[in-house]
């Protein structure tokens, strides 16, 4: 890719973020990957590589208070400029109101919503010296909580919320701000999960697999890949004028207008 435009994308070792790293070698030159698994953001690397960009992998925890500068200096140390922000990390546990503690609410707030606060607020000047994009990822969960999962679907919607803030100030300042909000993904994550689930509830994991699409009332499954397209999308050039909103990709799951 001949394009000088630079993304970071966190989360980026695994899932939507892995996918959305190696779409995005397409469209820019240079591809920042952020995880904590350094291991898997190696790969992630290749492929970006293999994909036409160049790649930059730091591995580091965003939950801790500062890592996001850190990645903002060493993003600007390398190539000089930021021009897309995707903050994808961060995975909350799925328990119920009643049970979950203290500790796990902190833990889900502190990478998915403050890490990604503070990793725009850090790229926020480089972003608006080039004009830049910022997705932050919630989740259908954001405008469906439901007391099994209620910590997802809370952090979602506060996610949502901080786009938005992020997006009014944007206009001011020259920067766009969006967030994505994935239905049900066959990720390894989800894949893991119902390898899980599926024995505690007398079923085969084909079975269980089958079940939830059926349940929520959609086809299938999304794919991390097709995500990854509505990314790509939202910090394209055709997409610019596009602030502010709440983009649902998610087979039809939400059936509200």
């Amino acid at each position: 890719m001949s394009s000088n435009k630079v993304a970071i994308v966190t989360g980026a070792s695994q899932g939507i973020g892995r996918s959305t790293a190696i779409r995005l070698a397409k469209d820019f030159g240079a591809i920042v990957l952020v995880a904590r698994n350094r291991e898997n953001l190696e790969q992630t690397a290749q492929a970006v590589t293999e994909a036409g960009a160049q790649a930059l992998a730091i591995g580091i925890d965003l939950s801790l208070p500062d890592a996001a500068q850190a990645v903002v200096d060493q993003t600007l140390a390398a190539y000089g400029r930021i021009d897309a922000l995707l903050n994808i990390a961060g995975a909350v546990p799925q328990i119920d109101l009643f049970d979950m503690t203290d500790e796990q609410w902190n833990n889900g707030l502190a990478l998915k919503l403050h890490g990604a606060r503070r990793l725009t607020i850090a790229a926020w000047p480089a972003l608006k010296a080039t004009s830049g994009s910022v997705v932050l990822m919630s989740g259908n969960s954001a405008v469906v909580p439901k007391a099994p999962y209620a910590a997802v679907g809370t952090i979602n919607a506060a996610i949502v919320a901080l786009a938005k803030a992020f997006s009014d100030r944007g206009i001011e300042d020259g920067v766009q701000v969006n967030s994505v909000l994935p239905g049900p993904v066959m990720t390894g994550r989800r894949q893991s999960y119902l390898e899980h689930w599926a024995p505690l509830h007398n079923m085969s994991v084909e079975e269980a697999t089958a079940k939830f699409p059926k349940e929520a009332g959609i086809a299938r499954y999304g794919s991390p890949e097709e995500i990854a397209e509505l990314m790509a999308f939202v910090v394209s050039p055709g997409a610019q004028w596009m602030t502010g909103s709440t983009l649902r990709m998610d087979g039809g799951e939400v059936k509200s207008v």
